[in-house]
């Protein structure tokens, strides 16, 4: 009896070493597994981006070359005679409808997905094939529709370019929050107040500077009046910016409002670029309207920032959560796939908007992106919404703090 009983405890103790060994094996495999899912979505953010570029560049084409170079291949019930309802401003907005179709479809087929092993994170991970082929249909299919409908999906792209706009502002004003915690965690230590203080004495001269640089060259005489307010009220926003940064109450330090600074001053910058060529008060501007090389090299830059916007914008959904202490388990997603979509999607919508201008009556001309009065208008709006949003943020831990915290903290301040 004494010898069966060793032999069942010793089959039963090979047993449970056994079945340690493959639960190990079988959560190594699952290691191994969630790792290489996780590679594939981290790189599949890079092919989205690649697709969208390419899309931009598809639309710039049909713009400015699509009428001479396929001018037999229009389809004449939807694009008119000649093919004038297929290029220029409404050929732009068919590519965009193209690729707004194909990240909405995508945004619909992955925004519940919350695990690597889940089917819908295979799918936006893999399968580039047919992606690829639905991204062309989809894009060829926009061609045949009426000119009509192409005109409403334009005014509705005017609206989701102006949702994007606001969601990369507040992405931009994270990162900016984000940017100053890291440089400035230890508010005891000198050395990182030192980096602190450098980096936005850094950011404040170069403000100053890009203001001085646009008075010169933009407002060069007192008939230039539009251009002297929006450059005096950007130099007004940086004063009330700091002031605020500073206050007793607030007290959030120069870091973030010299880098919200510099921000303000190239969105000004930004928009003054984009009044029309004619205009008197730009003396940069070139006389003809050729594209040279340095305009060739600044809409490539537009185009190449365009992306990057997106991009950017597209894997910060941690800026629009309300639960920013949530843990990353081991096989959760990286990043939102049905947010990452959605902005790309938006982002369709954007640059179409940049490629003509705002303005869905006149095309744009050949090598120009983002230029005309709407566009400078858009920029400058743009412009003093990020400077209120940001000042609200700044203010708003101070109005939302209950009356006794208030009456507490001006208690221990009166002597």
């Amino acid at each position: 009896m004494s010898g069966s009983g060793a032999e069942a405890e010793a089959t039963a103790i090979h047993i449970s070493s056994s079945n340690s060994e493959l639960v190990q094996r079988v959560k190594a495999m699952n290691h191994v597994d969630c790792s290489e899912e996780k590679k594939k979505s981290l790189r599949a953010r890079y092919f989205y981006g690649i697709i969208f570029l390419i899309t931009n560049l598809t639309a710039w084409f049909i713009r400015d070359y699509g009428h001479t170079i396929f001018p037999p291949l229009y389809y004449k019930k939807a694009c008119g005679i000649r093919g004038r309802d297929c290029f220029q401003t409404l050929g732009v907005l068919r590519v965009s409808l193209g690729c707004f179709i194909f990240f909405f479809l995508m945004f619909l087929t992955t925004f519940s997905t919350r695990k690597l092993y889940e089917a819908s994170n295979k799918w936006h991970s893999g399968w580039w094939a047919l992606k690829f082929s639905f991204l062309v249909v989809s894009m060829v299919v926009s061609f045949f529709i009426p000119p009509g409908f192409i005109q409403i999906y334009g005014e509705l792209a005017r609206i989701g370019a102006g949702i994007f706009l606001l969601l990369q502002l507040v992405s931009v004003i994270e990162f900016i929050r984000w940017w100053n915690k890291y440089w400035a965690p230890d508010e005891q230590s000198k050395q990182s107040c030192s980096i602190a203080l450098f980096t936005s004495t850094i950011f404040y001269v170069a403000s100053m500077c890009g203001i001085v640089f646009m008075y010169y060259f933009y407002a060069p005489r007192a008939s230039c009046s539009l251009n002297i307010f929006f450059i005096t009220w950007t130099a007004v926003l940086l004063i009330v910016m700091m002031a605020m940064s500073l206050h007793s109450k607030v007290n959030r330090g120069l870091l973030s409002s010299g880098i919200m600074a510099a921000y303000v001053v190239f969105l000004c910058w930004s928009a003054i670029r984009s009044e029309p060529a004619d205009d008197k008060c730009n003396i940069q501007k070139p006389e003809n309207g050729h594209g040279d090389w340095t305009t060739i090299l600044g809409f490539l830059i537009a185009i190449g920032a365009i992306v990057m916007a997106t991009f950017s914008t597209g894997i910060d959904s941690k800026s629009f959560q309300f639960r920013k202490d949530e843990v990353k388990l081991e096989d959760d997603i990286r990043y939102n796939y049905g947010f990452f979509h959605i902005i790309f999607s938006l982002g369709a919508m954007y640059f179409a908007m940049l490629f003509i201008s705002w303005n869905l009556q006149n095309s744009a001309s050949k090598w120009s992106i983002d230029v005309g009065w709407a566009s400078t208008w858009v920029k400058i709006i743009n412009e003093w919404f990020a400077a209120s949003i940001y000042m609200w943020k700044l203010i708003a831990p101070v109005v939302k703090q209950p009356k006794e915290s208030v009456q507490q903290i001006n208690d221990t301040n009166s002597p």
